[in-house]
């Protein structure tokens, strides 16, 4: 499938639509992948357009199933995500204590209570933080962001004797990641 067609469904005024709530009866397969590293490729190329990728980007949704729609009211194009769908790439600190993240798509997100961190394993077998953006769709921390965080992160002991690393953002803990208690040990003794 071509992308103008379906561009052509979507309002260019950089709302994010009601994907959730289109449901519509046609639909197929697109030649369309996100790469793990944030790219977007069609038919084999990167989109090198930055506006086209978040335009595409907020008429896509996860599925129940988990697999991933572009979603118009007219029509639904499946495609396929390697991992997440969006990268965080940015963070900053705000004095109020609210840690404020931005995707490579341009969504910017506040961490708290509603939106919080959590740990899951990339393809690869690394366990590195996700956060929820919408409509069932996920950034993952980039690897230079997670570093910044890292180095921002304090410690807490869980009740098994494993540390967990992490942010306070609006008074909510953001885990970034665990040490358990025998590799603790280890460290400790070294």
């Amino acid at each position: 499938m071509q992308l103008d067609p379906l561009l052509a469904q979507i309002d260019p005024d950089g709302e994010i639509p009601p994907v959730d709530r289109w449901h519509p009866e046609h639909g197929g397969e697109m030649d369309l992948t996100i790469a793990a590293d944030g790219r977007w490729i069609h038919e084999g190329t990167p989109i090198a357009r930055p506006r086209l990728v978040r335009l595409l980007s907020t008429i896509l949704r996860r599925e129940p199933d988990g697999s991933y729609l572009l979603v118009t009211p007219a029509e639904w194009q499946r495609i396929r995500v390697e991992d997440r769908p969006f990268l965080v790439v940015d963070a900053e600190h705000e004095q109020d204590g609210t840690w404020w993240l931005t995707t490579n798509v341009g969504d910017r997100l506040a961490l708290g209570e509603e939106r919080r961190l959590e740990l899951s394993e990339t393809p690869s077998g690394e366990t590195v933080p996700e956060v929820a953006v919408r409509f069932g769709l996920n950034a993952r921390l980039g690897r230079n962001v997670y570093y910044r965080l890292v180095e921002q992160a304090e410690t807490r002991e869980l009740g098994d004797g494993s540390l967990e690393l992490g942010l306070t953002s609006q008074g909510s803990w953001q885990p970034l990641g665990r040490l358990d208690a025998e590799a603790r040990r280890d460290s400790e003794s070294t």
